[in-house]
Parts: C-alpha cells; structure tokens; sequence
C-alpha cells in the first residue's frame, strides 16, 4: 500500500495549474455547484493521494466533496461508503444526483447482515454501521473479500471506541484501502482518544502505538478506584503539538471563515427554578448519590463504582421528568406565534413524550422522530417538516435525529435536555445552521437550577476547551447569552408532568359511554324508512346520482373481498354479520362505483377535510383530490337512466348502469345471453368459478386501468398544454429579445425511463435504451422546478415527453410505484409497466394467510425426496447445524410419515408435541448443498457454525418469504409503501395512531371523537385510550381475499385500510360468503329452472 500511496497522478502532483483545470474531471453540474472552500477541501485530498479526513463544521458540504473525491478515482471502484444507517438513503441519493451516470443497478444497500449478493456487483456499495456486529461474519468475509480500493467513512467519530466491534471491524477496511476519505464534523467528540483509531485507520502508526499516542496527547496516568488500578486516558496535553500534526491529515473550515454570508447562530441559556413538588424524586436522589461519594474509600469495589454510575443514569432520567412541565409550558409559549418553525431536541423518551404532549395540546402538526422510527421513513418525515408548512415542530432526539439530516425550513432550535459532550449538541445544533439557512438560528437551552443541568453545562464547557484546541487551535466554550430572568419566571410555576405509563387506569369520562347523546339509539328509527331502501326505490327513477356511476369500474369493484374473512367461518359468526348487514342496510357492491386506477374518488361532502389537529389539510396527511386522474364518469356517454337490459338465466329486468342482475347476479353481456342460451347449464359450475373470477379481477385491475386512460389522457393533454403554452410564450418572448435557442437542442422521438429502486428519482433512457445520463424527481417538476435536467430539455417536444409520463406516474398508486420501482425495468409507460408486472406476478393461489414451518418443512422433505438429497434443521440459537443424516435415507424416513418423526430431530428440540421444533427444516442437495427455503434453488456454500446464513439464496428471496410468513414485517413494508393512508378514505390512519399514543389520556377521547373512527364500537374506541396499538388504528388489507387464493401474496395484493373501512370491507365479504355457501347448499338439495330450457 505504500508504493501505491507514493504513486500520485498527475494531476495531483501540478500544483501550477489553476482550480478550473483540475476539476475539470468532474460532471458540469457538479463542478458548477462547488463553492470555493470546497474546491479546495477536494484538491487538498487529491494532493494526499485521496487519503485524508475532511472535517468541516457541520453543513458545509462534506458529502459533495466526498462525492467529488470518490469519482476522480472512479476507475479504482468497487466503492464503499459507510455511513449511520439513517443516512443511507440520503446518500443514494446524493450519489444518483451528482453522478448521473450510475444507473440504478450500480448503487447497492446492504439491508441486512445476509444480503451480500449485491456487493460483487454493484459500483457502490452503501453500508450502515448498524450492521457491523460481532454476528455479521458472513457480511464482514464479503466485505474484506471484495477488496474495495476506494471507501468513504461518513461520520468517522462513530469509530471513536478502541474496543467497539464495528471498529475493529472498518480498521483494516479502511487500511487497505488505496483510497480512504473519514467525513465528520466533529471528529472528537469530547476528548483526544476518540482520534486515535481514526487516525491509525487513514496512516498507521503515524502518531505511534497507541500506548505512546494517549501518554503524550491524552494525559494517560494510573489511577485506583478503591483498590482498583486502571489507566485513565480521559484527559488532554500537548494539544497544541496535535493541532499542527493532525492539520497535515485533516482538513477543516468552520461557518465563521468561510460562509460570512449565513445567517448567525445565538445561543441562549434560560435558566429556571423547579417547583419543589417537580423536584421532590430528584432532591431524594441527588441526597442518596453524596451519601454513597461521601463512604467511598480506598476500601472500594467494583459494586460501588457501579452503584455510582447508576445512580447518576437515574439523576439524569429524574432531570428530565421534573423539567417537563416547564419544557411544555415554553413550547407552548412558542406555538402561540403562528409562522415559528423551530426544532425541539431531548435525549429521554419521557421528555420525547412530554414535548409531544405539548404540541398536540396546542393542536399543532408535529414530527417526531426516535430510535423506533425506521431510516427510510425518517426521509419522509424530514421533507415533511422542510416542505409542509403546517407542520411547525419537529421532536428530535440527539441521538437518532441530530447526525446527518437537514431542517433549514426551522429558525429556533430548542434542547430540552442536555448531552454528555459538546460535539453531540453542535451536531444537533447545526440540522437548521448550514446551507441553505436564510435565516438567523436562535437556540435556546433550558437549564433547570439544582439538576443535572448545572453540572452538565459545565462539564460541557470544559469539554468544548479540549475540543477547540485539538482541532481548532483554540479554546472555545458554549458561548450563550443568560436569557432574562423575568422573561422566563413562568417556567418556575409549571404543573408537575407524569408520564403516562405511570398513570392508572382513566377514569370514566375520559372513555366513551352508552349514556352519551350521539350513542343512544332513537326508537322513532325503527319506524322510519331505510335510506339504502330509500336509493333502491330511486334507482329507476331517474336521480341524477346515477349520472355518475361508471358501470365498468362497477364491474371490477363488485367481488373485492376483505382479508379479514376467515376460511373456516363457522354459521354462527355468518348469521351475525347477515343480521348486520342485512339487504335494507348494506347495498350491493356492485352499485359502488370506484376508480380502476386504485384511487378511491372524494366524496363532495368531504371536499374540506382537516387535519388531526383542525389546521388545514396537507400534502402528507392524505391523497390530494386533485391528483386524481380517474374520478367517477360524468360524461355525457354515460348509459341513460331508463335503459334497461335482460337477463338471460331468470329473465329480470335490471337497470343498464348495473353490470351483474339483481336477482341472480348473471354479469351483463355474456355470451349466453346474446347467443339466446343461459350463461350456464349448472349453478355447481357457477359457485365452483366465483373465488376464480374473484383472482382473475384482482389479476385484472391493472388491465382494467387501461380502459380508463382515455379519460387520463384527456385530462393530462390539458395540463401538459398548459404547461407547453407557458414554455411557447417564453420561447417567444426569447425570439423577440433574439434569445432563441430551440433549434440548437436535440429533439428526443421518444424516451425510456427507469426508476431508482431506493430513492424518488427517475433515470432517463433513449427510446433504443441507450443511458442519458440525467435523471429527474417527479416531484419536482410538478413543481416546475428542472434544475436537475439539462437544457436540451427547454425544447417543447422534449418537455413534453417528461411532462407525460410524470401525470402516468403520478396515476399510479404508491404501492405499484413501489413495485415499478422494485423491478429495475426500462420502460416507456409506468402505467403499461404496471399492468406488464402484474401479469408476470405468481399466479399461485393459497388460501392460506401466511407460510408455517410446517409448511416450509413439507417442501423441503418433498424437494429433498425428489433430488435425492436430506434435510437438516437450522436454528438462529444453535452454533453449528444439525445435520439430518449424510445420505437420502433420513429424508425417505420424515417423508413417509405423517409430519416429522420426532425420534429423528434433535433430543430436547420437540416442543411439548408441536410437530416440529424450533428453527426450519431446510433441504440439501445430493451433494450437501443447501437449498433455499423459498425457491428451492442452491444457496452460498456455508461457513462451520454459520448455516443460519444460508437460508436464502438472495436477499429478493427474504423478502418474499418475510412478506409471506410475517405478519409484523408484512406491515412494516406496507407502512413504508403508503405510510398508513387508508387507500378507500384517504385518511392517515397511521398518523391518527402516533397523535393518540403520543396525546395525554385526557385528551385522546376528544382526539378520536374528532375522527373518522368515532363510529366504532364504543369498546374498540375505549381500547385506543387505555393502550393505543398501531393494528387498532389501520389494517394490511388482501385484495383478492385470503379465502379465494389471496393468500400467501406479494406486496401487490395489499393495501392499508383504516379499521372502520376494514371493518365495513370484512361485513360485506362475509355477507357474500354466506350468500355463496347458500347458493353451494342449494345446489345440493334442488335442481336449476334453467336447465329445463336447454336443448338436449
């Protein structure tokens, strides 16, 4: 490695020629886009042979320079980048924006610690440091087996631990590695040994061993603790001598230097006394912790250190809790100036909590984002709060949201609570100060007199010395202004806050009753008409509501079935849902009419919906109506009223809008009927083929969505004509002023386009398939916003082109976006793709929910049996794997018995008689070859002690058998598709459930009597209050039902319903149900009218 360090280009080496001609390697967007500082961070890794750290403060840009770095050497590629695992799909991101020449198969996500089938070959492989334990070997072998030349380290303070795994894990990655950038704004967070193996990463040995690194810079010396005896290397000398060596390795520029331009950042302390009740845990334990430092003497041990490091954990969480009411007040105080944006940071889930409270007690839209959110929804949410303007607060923790993530759209930034080091809280600080900030940045920390808070603010301001003279040069401490005193005197008379965990049960009037006017039942109901009957007298009569129905769509929409409708429904349980649903109440669903398309249209008496919190509603809370390009029919080619058609097997008179009869529910237009003969010889033939004409229209809503694009292309000419009449007075406008430049750019006859498959972008293609090397977000030219594309797409015919398949995404549903995008297919028309994909989906039909062991275990003792090879179990638990016998015999054995025989399975395996034991029987070959549990196909060869890898053969496999097995992580990809909007109402079902668990218990009832759930039974209502559950709130719903071979499905036969449309979805489906076992008994005991009248 050495030789190849002293081996610099030539252009490294040139230090005459000027900046533009040593970027001049670069993509021009990307050159064009480099601020001056940042040139010269990248030419100062390129004249160290691309070996070096790039520690600029906090938004200045580390990533693009990265970016920069990486593709000068992009013939050396494989490429790793590591980075914190929230942060992964802001990478690719940044990757596929600046080098739009990486087509989306090159970018690969490491999602787990087995899916290494990408990493041999993609150019660019992005990993998250979670991944990095010490039971990842399999991924760790991949990784020191690609012998990546080229790696990024993002936020290289996370290997500050000498002794963390994922340390001793990237050090030698990074060793050999020709090429290695380390990114972080704060490369020590409080102390000089946290450089140590970031430093012995990029230059080995450069500052010694470690022993002689921490005695000259870290002020190592023996210490006891009792009669304990251990080096303390905590401490800090020679600072000056590190500044001057790390600066040949490091570079660094702070806001001040070289962005005078940005708005300031005020820091503000606002101290506060608690009131004594709030402080009455905490002055308990404060009292208890000097007692225990008072007794300590050389006498001590292990377990007093412990006790005392406990005892602070518990001062620390006690902080928080008495602090919170006074945090709540000072929110709210900020939430009674209308146009504030601003950041609330904590550290505790009780403070979370209470910050949350705060804001939904204000009727407020909020983010909040925790250690539970997962990574890709953490993007979602971050461009909410940037781009909504009704979300006004962002709850953030400092360890999950201050690294990495942009709120700009925020001015005040406010710290709940303190950190343990200063870097954590610049890190946090600077989410809202960096580029792009238009906009001072006031950041207030709320500091409660007699806690924790005083010692940690000092404890932070000694740190912040240390840290600016090692990588400054300078001392420095948290410069922040005393706030007035009388100003901030409220806080001192805060309620005392209690976590809702540790309250009892709610008392009755915070739960909803019988005894309420909107629940008591009106006896003059009975006598009344029914309103469905009402509609059905009406029918033909001519109401101008029929104008609207679609009889195609009705057609499509009339066996959609619900997933919760269990197969072995028994005659009771159908009895009960009949009577509820009873034909004067419940319609047809072949009356409904509904959007081919997926979209459900707005109903008119819901034009004006608001949101959770009665503010306005927005972009993110639920489908905007406008978006829909399929809305019912009210042309003028609609069927008239009074037309009716006939029935060919009972002869009724329906109406022509209704596409099945009435009576017997014949489809219209069938064969039979025109030919004179009945549609069937037997009602058997008719009830045996319901459940497969019910897979066949939910295999057919994809083609049916075709028979709407008429009414799509109507509607999308006319906004992209207006668009075009927009660029035709601009260009006009340019001849006039002699600026045309039109007849110069390339005029594209078609284009092809391919969607990324883990950010929004969409890459542009020619019609033969060649790359353009341009790539674009939808979104942002609904915006009309093109910076992303080049000129050439100034051209009309060109915008057009772009401008078209843009309204065809935007039509499709965010769930077969999702599939689009998962199939990394070239394509012309998302919508034709959509419909493409949906054929070629498994036509495997299961009336079972989800795949058991059981059933996994059957497969492999039939594959086995076929292929002459055995069985083995495997265990996450077990070491080594357990091999069911060398040769086919044991395999011949399982199989010819019912299930598994115990007496061949592992001693102390079986489970109280459960057929089979914990783990998965997976099946290998003749050769010994492990087959894959979902396709059957060989896997990697496993390693001694690893056979649980070996599972799948691809990490497409997994999944597939996760979404079939899994009902947790079936939801968790769903909540990530559509985000909880229920796809019939648009209501964001998932965002009710976060405002209502993170809501006090006194006002959670009036939370749900404000919703769309209001009208769920009184019992479900009280459930949300007392334990909201997220499955309470919204359902992953089958669309072709589970009872008609919906089971067992890819992500194409779900969808998220909130639990009052699943509900009223389950009661229509179990009415159908129970009128088809009528129908199938009926047959048995009599025989059909029609056959009299069919010629022998």
């Amino acid at each position: 490695m050495a030789k190849a360090l002293q081996e610099t280009p030539s252009l490294e080496a040139s230090h005459l020629e000027d900046v533009d001609a040593k970027l001049s390697f670069l993509p021009q967007r990307l050159r064009k886009k480099l601020l001056p500082f940042q040139e010269k961070g990248i030419i100062f890794a390129l004249q160290r042979s691309g070996r070096c750290m790039i520690a600029d403060e906090m938004g200045l840009g580390k990533t693009i320079q990265a970016i920069a770095i990486s593709y000068y050497y992009k013939n050396e590629w494989p490429l790793l980048i590591v980075v914190p695992s929230s942060l992964r799909y802001p990478w690719v991101d940044e990757m596929e924006k600046w080098i739009p020449e990486l087509s989306p198969d090159d970018i690969s996500i490491i999602q787990n610690k087995t899916d290494i089938g990408g990493i041999s070959r993609s150019k660019v492989t992005i990993l998250g440091y979670g991944l990095l334990t010490s039971d990842a070997q399999t991924l760790v072998d991949t990784l020191y087996r690609q012998n990546f030349k080229v790696v990024v380290i993002d936020e290289s303070h996370y290997m500050k631990s000498r002794n963390a795994t994922r340390s001793k894990i990237l050090l030698p990655l990074v060793q050999k590695a020709l090429r290695a950038v380390l990114l972080t704004g704060t490369p020590a967070l409080g102390r000089p040994e946290e450089l140590f193996m970031q430093i012995e990463a990029l230059f080995p040995r450069r500052f010694g061993t470690w022993n002689e690194y921490a005695k000259k810079y870290c002020d190592a010396r023996v210490r006891f603790f009792g009669k304990r005896r251990q080096w303390d290397c905590r401490g800090a000398s020679n600072l000056e001598e590190l500044h001057q060596l790390l600066s040949e390795i490091m570079i660094r520029r702070l806001k001040n230097d070289v962005l005078t331009q940005l708005p300031p950042k005020v820091r503000q302390r606002i101290p506060f006394d608690l009131p004594q009740a709030a402080a009455k845990n905490l002055n308990a334990t404060f009292a208890e912790w000097e007692k225990l430092m008072r007794g300590l003497s050389s006498d001590t041990t292990e377990s007093h250190f412990s006790q005392v490091m406990t005892l602070i954990t518990r001062m620390y969480k006690e902080t928080a809790i008495a602090k919170a009411g006074a945090v709540k007040d000072y929110i709210k105080m900020m939430l009674d100036n209308d146009k504030l944006k601003f950041l609330v940071f904590a550290h505790h889930l009780s403070m979370l909590q209470a910050c949350t409270e705060a804001v939904i007690e204000s009727k407020a839209r909020y983010i909040r984002i925790d250690g539970s959110v997962p990574s890709a929804e953490r993007i979602h949410l971050v461009n909410q709060f940037q781009k909504d303007p009704e979300t006004r607060v962002a709850i953030l923790s400092i360890q999950a949201a201050g690294q990495g993530l942009t709120f700009t759209a925020a001015s005040h930034v406010v710290f709940a609570e303190l950190y343990w080091d200063p870097g954590h809280i610049k890190q946090a600080e600077d989410r809202a100060h960096r580029i792009g900030q238009c906009s001072s940045v006031n950041i207030h920390f709320l500091i409660a007199k007699g806690t924790m808070d005083t010692l940690m603010w000092a404890m932070l301001n000694r740190k912040a010395k240390v840290t600016g003279s090692t990588l400054n040069g300078k001392k420095e401490k948290m410069q922040a202004e005393e706030g007035d005193k009388d100003k901030w005197d409220f806080l001192s008379f805060a309620e005392t806050w209690t976590p809702n965990e540790s309250l009892e049960d709610p008392p009755n009037g915070l739960l909803f009753t019988h005894f309420e006017k909107d629940r008591q039942h009106d006896i003059r109901s009975f006598f009344s008409p029914k309103s469905s009957t009402e509609k059905k007298r009406k029918r033909f009569s001519g109401d101008d509501e029929l104008l609207h129905i679609d009889s195609e769509s009705s057609a499509v929409t009339k066996e959609e079935d619900a997933e919760k409708s269990n197969e072995n429904l028994d005659s009771t349980r159908i009895s009960e849902v009949d009577t509820i649903c009873d034909e004067d109440t419940c319609e047809h669903e072949a009356k409904r009419a509904k959007s081919l398309s997926g979209w459900t249209p707005v109903s008119s008496s819901n034009k004006k919906k608001t949101s959770l919190t009665g503010k306005k509603p927005s972009l993110f809370s639920e489908k905007n109506s406008e978006l829909h390009p399929c809305d019912l029919n009210t042309s003028s080619e609609s069927p008239a009223v009074n037309e009716v058609w006939h029935c060919s097997a009972c002869t009724y008179t329906n109406n022509a809008l209704l596409p099945y009869c009435e009576m017997c529910h014949c489809p219209q237009g069938r064969d039979g009927e025109r030919n004179g003969e009945a549609p069937w010889s037997q009602t058997e033939e008719r009830v045996s083929e319901e459940p497969r004409r019910d897979g066949e229209r939910a295999e057919g809503s994809a083609e049916g969505s075709r028979g709407n694009l008429g009414e799509l292309g109507a509607q999308q000419s006319l906004e992209i004509r207006e668009q075009e009449s927009v660029a035709n007075e601009k260009e006009e406008s340019e001849k006039e002023n002699g600026e045309d430049k039109s007849d110069t750019y390339q005029v594209y006859d078609g284009l092809m386009f391919c969607a990324s498959r883990n950010t929004d972008r969409i890459h542009l293609y020619t019609k033969d398939g060649e790359p353009l090397n341009h790539n674009f977000i939808p979104l942002d030219i609904q915006l009309d916003n093109w910076e992303d594309l080049p000129e050439t797409f100034q051209n009309k015919k060109n915008r057009a082109l772009i401008l078209r398949f843009v309204k065809e995404w935007t039509h499709l549903t965010a769930m077969k976006q999702k599939i689009v995008r998962k199939s990394g297919q070239i394509f012309c028309s998302p919508i034709h793709a959509a419909e493409e994909l949906s054929k070629k989906q498994s036509v495997g039909s299961s009336t079972k929910r989800y795949v058991t062991r059981e059933d996994v275990a059957a497969a492999s003792l039939s594959k086995a049996s076929s292929s002459g090879g055995s069985v083995r179990l495997i265990s996450k638990d077990m070491g080594a794997p357990l091999d069911k016998g060398a040769s086919p015999e044991p395999s011949t054995k399982l199989l010819s018995e019912t299930g598994a025989d115990p007496s061949a399975l592992p001693p102390g395996q079986t489970d109280g008689g459960s057929s089979l034991p914990r783990g998965y029987l997976q099946a290998l070959d003749s050769q010994g070859t492990p087959l894959c549990l979902s396709c059957q196909q060989p896997t990697a060869p496993p390693a001694p002690g690893r056979a649980w890898d070996t599972r799948f053969c691809c990490h497409a496999c997994q999944e597939d058998f996760s979404i079939r097995s899994s009902n947790s992580y079936l939801r968790s990809k769903v909540l990530h598709i559509e985000h909880g909007v229920c796809q019939a109402c648009h209501n964001n079902a998932q965002e009710l459930y976060l405002s209502v668990r993170d809501a006090p218990r006194s006002q959670r009832k009036q939370l749900l009597e404000s919703s769309w759930m209001s009208h769920l039974p009184l019992g479900q209502l009280n459930e949300m209050i007392r334990s909201p559950a997220e499955g309470q709130f919204w359902q992953v719903d089958h669309i072709q039902p589970v009872y008609s071979g919906g089971g067992q499905c890819s992500l194409e036969n779900l969808q998220t319903l909130c639990t009052a449309c699943h509900r009223e979805r389950t009661a229509k489906q179990a009415k159908e149900r129970s009128q088809l076992k009528r129908r199938s008994l009926a047959t048995k005991y009599g025989c059909d009218i029609t056959k009299f009248f069919v010629k022998k």
